[in-house]
Protein backbone atom coordinates (compact mmCIF):
# COMPACT_ATOMS: atom_id res chain seq x y z
CA UNK A 1 0.00 0.00 0.00
CA UNK A 2 1.48 3.47 -1.50
CA UNK A 3 1.40 7.07 0.41
CA UNK A 4 -1.09 8.24 -1.85
CA UNK A 5 -3.54 5.05 -1.35
CA UNK A 6 -2.58 5.12 2.65
CA UNK A 7 -4.12 9.43 2.37
CA UNK A 8 -7.00 7.79 0.25
CA UNK A 9 -7.96 5.33 3.23
CA UNK A 10 -7.86 7.73 5.58
CA UNK A 11 -9.63 10.58 3.65
CA UNK A 12 -12.51 7.99 3.10
CA UNK A 13 -12.29 6.93 6.63
CA UNK A 14 -12.67 10.82 8.23
CA UNK A 15 -15.75 11.07 5.15
CA UNK A 16 -17.66 8.06 6.06
CA UNK A 17 -17.31 7.88 9.80
CA UNK A 18 -19.12 12.07 9.00
CA UNK A 19 -21.91 10.60 6.94
CA UNK A 20 -22.66 8.07 9.49
CA UNK A 21 -22.53 10.46 12.02
CA UNK A 22 -25.26 12.62 10.36
CA UNK A 23 -27.77 9.36 9.10
CA UNK A 24 -26.08 6.75 11.53
CA UNK A 25 -25.26 4.81 8.29
CA UNK A 26 -24.23 5.83 5.12
CA UNK A 27 -20.43 5.85 5.64
CA UNK A 28 -20.10 2.31 6.04
CA UNK A 29 -21.73 1.45 3.54
CA UNK A 30 -19.16 3.56 1.10
CA UNK A 31 -16.55 2.66 2.81
CA UNK A 32 -17.11 -1.47 2.97
CA UNK A 33 -17.45 -0.44 -1.06
CA UNK A 34 -13.57 0.73 -1.05
CA UNK A 35 -12.50 -1.87 1.26
CA UNK A 36 -14.06 -4.61 -1.39
CA UNK A 37 -11.88 -2.80 -4.19
CA UNK A 38 -8.66 -3.30 -2.59
CA UNK A 39 -8.75 -6.64 -0.55
CA UNK A 40 -10.57 -9.93 -0.54
CA UNK A 41 -13.74 -10.22 0.77
CA UNK A 42 -12.89 -11.74 4.16
CA UNK A 43 -10.35 -9.44 5.25
CA UNK A 44 -12.06 -6.63 3.76
CA UNK A 45 -14.68 -7.47 6.68
CA UNK A 46 -12.34 -7.66 8.95
CA UNK A 47 -10.97 -4.44 8.19
CA UNK A 48 -14.13 -2.83 7.85
CA UNK A 49 -14.89 -3.84 11.59
CA UNK A 50 -12.06 -2.42 13.19
CA UNK A 51 -12.80 1.06 11.82
CA UNK A 52 -16.27 1.11 12.26
CA UNK A 53 -15.80 0.05 15.59
CA UNK A 54 -14.14 2.78 16.33
CA UNK A 55 -16.47 5.03 14.40
CA UNK A 56 -19.59 3.62 15.96
CA UNK A 57 -18.12 3.75 19.66
CA UNK A 58 -16.90 7.63 19.70
CA UNK A 59 -20.52 8.19 18.26
CA UNK A 60 -21.92 6.04 21.10
CA UNK A 61 -20.24 7.80 23.54
CA UNK A 62 -20.74 11.14 22.14
CA UNK A 63 -24.79 10.45 22.45
CA UNK A 64 -25.08 7.90 25.10
CA UNK A 65 -27.59 9.79 26.83
CA UNK A 66 -29.95 9.91 23.67
CA UNK A 67 -29.73 5.80 24.06
CA UNK A 68 -32.50 3.51 24.46
CA UNK A 69 -31.32 0.70 26.52
CA UNK A 70 -33.95 -1.30 26.63
CA UNK A 71 -34.20 -1.64 23.25
CA UNK A 72 -30.55 -2.68 23.00
CA UNK A 73 -30.74 -5.51 25.40
CA UNK A 74 -33.48 -7.35 23.29
CA UNK A 75 -31.85 -6.20 20.02
CA UNK A 76 -28.29 -8.09 21.46
CA UNK A 77 -29.97 -11.38 22.33
CA UNK A 78 -31.45 -11.36 18.50
CA UNK A 79 -27.70 -10.76 17.36
CA UNK A 80 -26.17 -13.57 19.51
CA UNK A 81 -28.90 -15.74 18.14
CA UNK A 82 -27.51 -14.69 14.42
CA UNK A 83 -23.75 -15.46 15.54
CA UNK A 84 -24.47 -18.38 17.46
CA UNK A 85 -26.21 -19.61 13.79
CA UNK A 86 -23.07 -18.51 11.42
CA UNK A 87 -20.72 -19.90 13.48
CA UNK A 88 -22.60 -23.20 13.57
CA UNK A 89 -22.66 -22.71 9.17
CA UNK A 90 -19.15 -22.02 9.02
CA UNK A 91 -20.43 -19.11 6.67
CA UNK A 92 -17.47 -16.99 4.33
CA UNK A 93 -18.46 -14.09 2.18
CA UNK A 94 -18.33 -13.16 -1.79
CA UNK A 95 -17.94 -10.28 -3.15
CA UNK A 96 -20.79 -10.80 -5.46
CA UNK A 97 -23.27 -11.96 -3.10
CA UNK A 98 -22.50 -8.80 -0.70
CA UNK A 99 -22.38 -6.36 -3.36
CA UNK A 100 -25.94 -7.60 -4.60
CA UNK A 101 -27.63 -8.36 -1.48
CA UNK A 102 -26.57 -4.31 0.23
CA UNK A 103 -27.74 -3.27 -3.63
CA UNK A 104 -31.03 -4.71 -2.22
CA UNK A 105 -31.29 -3.41 0.76
CA UNK A 106 -32.70 0.46 0.02
CA UNK A 107 -35.85 -1.18 -1.32
CA UNK A 108 -36.50 -1.54 2.29
CA UNK A 109 -37.07 1.81 3.27
CA UNK A 110 -39.38 2.75 0.45
CA UNK A 111 -41.83 0.31 1.45
CA UNK A 112 -45.03 2.43 2.55
CA UNK A 113 -45.81 2.32 6.86
CA UNK A 114 -49.12 0.72 6.35
CA UNK A 115 -47.85 -2.40 4.36
CA UNK A 116 -46.14 -3.47 7.52
CA UNK A 117 -45.12 -2.38 10.92
CA UNK A 118 -42.09 -2.53 12.09
CA UNK A 119 -41.10 -0.50 15.29
CA UNK A 120 -37.92 -1.90 17.55
CA UNK A 121 -39.66 0.01 20.49
CA UNK A 122 -41.53 -3.04 21.12
CA UNK A 123 -39.38 -6.20 22.37
CA UNK A 124 -40.43 -8.56 19.88
CA UNK A 125 -39.48 -6.43 17.35
CA UNK A 126 -36.57 -5.28 18.92
CA UNK A 127 -35.38 -9.23 18.86
CA UNK A 128 -36.05 -10.04 15.12
CA UNK A 129 -34.18 -6.51 14.66
CA UNK A 130 -31.19 -7.53 15.88
CA UNK A 131 -31.02 -11.02 14.64
CA UNK A 132 -31.25 -9.71 11.01
CA UNK A 133 -29.16 -6.94 11.98
CA UNK A 134 -26.88 -9.18 13.10
CA UNK A 135 -27.00 -11.69 10.27
CA UNK A 136 -26.69 -9.31 8.08
CA UNK A 137 -23.72 -7.67 9.64
CA UNK A 138 -21.65 -10.96 9.51
CA UNK A 139 -22.75 -12.27 5.84
CA UNK A 140 -22.17 -9.05 3.88
CA UNK A 141 -20.76 -7.06 6.36
CA UNK A 142 -23.69 -3.99 6.91
CA UNK A 143 -27.22 -3.33 7.95
CA UNK A 144 -27.67 -0.13 7.96
CA UNK A 145 -30.74 0.32 5.49
CA UNK A 146 -32.42 -2.72 6.90
CA UNK A 147 -32.22 -2.06 11.04
CA UNK A 148 -32.70 1.51 10.05
CA UNK A 149 -36.61 0.31 8.87
CA UNK A 150 -37.21 -1.07 12.65
CA UNK A 151 -36.48 2.64 13.46
CA UNK A 152 -37.19 5.19 11.02
CA UNK A 153 -41.11 4.28 11.95
CA UNK A 154 -41.19 4.64 15.92
CA UNK A 155 -41.75 7.75 17.74
CA UNK A 156 -37.89 8.00 18.11
CA UNK A 157 -36.66 11.25 17.60
CA UNK A 158 -33.45 11.21 15.56
CA UNK A 159 -30.77 11.41 18.14
CA UNK A 160 -32.38 8.56 19.92
CA UNK A 161 -32.35 6.84 16.70
CA UNK A 162 -29.13 7.81 16.06
CA UNK A 163 -27.37 6.61 19.59
CA UNK A 164 -29.41 3.36 19.75
CA UNK A 165 -28.23 2.29 16.57
CA UNK A 166 -24.70 3.11 17.01
CA UNK A 167 -24.46 1.13 20.45
CA UNK A 168 -25.70 -1.65 18.78
CA UNK A 169 -23.41 -1.29 15.99
CA UNK A 170 -20.60 -1.12 17.71
CA UNK A 171 -21.81 -4.55 19.25
CA UNK A 172 -22.20 -5.90 15.89
CA UNK A 173 -19.23 -5.08 14.49
CA UNK A 174 -17.03 -5.97 17.71
CA UNK A 175 -18.54 -9.37 16.86
CA UNK A 176 -17.88 -9.41 13.16
CA UNK A 177 -13.85 -8.76 14.07
CA UNK A 178 -13.71 -11.75 15.54
CA UNK A 179 -15.64 -13.77 13.54
CA UNK A 180 -13.33 -13.19 10.74
CA UNK A 181 -10.38 -12.06 12.38
CA UNK A 182 -7.93 -15.02 11.11
CA UNK A 183 -8.64 -13.06 7.72
CA UNK A 184 -7.05 -9.67 8.85
CA UNK A 185 -3.84 -12.36 8.64
CA UNK A 186 -3.23 -11.85 4.72
CA UNK A 187 -2.61 -7.98 5.32
CA UNK A 188 0.87 -6.24 5.76
CA UNK A 189 2.49 -3.95 7.98
CA UNK A 190 2.06 -1.49 5.98
CA UNK A 191 -2.04 -1.82 5.83
CA UNK A 192 -2.06 -2.35 9.67
CA UNK A 193 0.08 0.85 10.15
CA UNK A 194 -2.50 2.67 7.52
CA UNK A 195 -5.60 0.97 9.34
CA UNK A 196 -3.99 2.26 13.10
CA UNK A 197 -3.28 5.60 11.17
CA UNK A 198 -7.42 5.69 10.31
CA UNK A 199 -8.72 5.15 13.49
CA UNK A 200 -8.61 8.40 14.96
CA UNK A 201 -10.04 10.35 11.77
CA UNK A 202 -12.95 7.86 12.38
CA UNK A 203 -13.79 9.53 15.44
CA UNK A 204 -12.58 12.84 13.85
CA UNK A 205 -15.03 12.56 11.16
CA UNK A 206 -17.67 11.24 13.54
CA UNK A 207 -17.42 14.02 15.79
CA UNK A 208 -17.90 16.55 12.53
CA UNK A 209 -21.04 14.60 11.61
CA UNK A 210 -22.33 14.62 15.24
CA UNK A 211 -22.35 18.06 15.28
CA UNK A 212 -24.41 18.90 11.79
CA UNK A 213 -27.16 16.25 13.28
CA UNK A 214 -28.16 18.69 15.92
CA UNK A 215 -28.51 21.33 12.90
CA UNK A 216 -30.86 19.48 11.34
CA UNK A 217 -34.88 18.75 11.81
CA UNK A 218 -36.40 15.36 12.12
CA UNK A 219 -38.18 15.60 8.51
CA UNK A 220 -35.06 16.19 7.14
CA UNK A 221 -33.17 13.43 9.01
CA UNK A 222 -35.68 10.99 7.07
CA UNK A 223 -36.27 12.40 4.10
CA UNK A 224 -32.36 12.56 3.10
CA UNK A 225 -31.52 9.66 4.49
CA UNK A 226 -34.01 7.25 1.73
CA UNK A 227 -32.28 9.37 -1.10
CA UNK A 228 -28.55 8.54 0.40
CA UNK A 229 -28.47 4.64 0.70
CA UNK A 230 -30.99 4.49 -2.12
CA UNK A 231 -28.10 5.95 -4.16
CA UNK A 232 -25.13 3.92 -2.54
CA UNK A 233 -27.33 0.84 -3.03
CA UNK A 234 -27.38 1.16 -6.89
CA UNK A 235 -23.61 1.32 -6.66
CA UNK A 236 -23.76 -1.40 -5.02
CA UNK A 237 -25.95 -3.26 -6.92
CA UNK A 238 -24.30 -2.18 -10.33
CA UNK A 239 -21.31 -3.83 -9.57
CA UNK A 240 -22.81 -7.41 -7.79
CA UNK A 241 -24.23 -7.63 -11.42
CA UNK A 242 -21.42 -6.39 -13.42
CA UNK A 243 -19.15 -9.42 -11.06
CA UNK A 244 -22.03 -11.43 -12.21
CA UNK A 245 -22.64 -11.81 -15.26
CA UNK A 246 -19.64 -9.88 -16.30
CA UNK A 247 -17.55 -12.95 -16.06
Amino acid sequence: MGILIGFGLVATVFLTSALSGVFGMAGGLVLLWVLLLALPATAAMAVHGVIQFAANGSRAVMSRRYADWHILGFAISGLAGATLLLLVVDYTPDVRLVSIVVGLMPILVWIPAHWFTLDASRPPQAVVCGFIGGALTLTVGVAGPTVDVFFIRTQLDRRTVIATKAALQVISHGVKVAFYWRSASVLGMTEAGAIALSLPFAIAGTAAGHAILQRITDANFRRWVRWVVTVIGAIYLTRGLMLTFGG
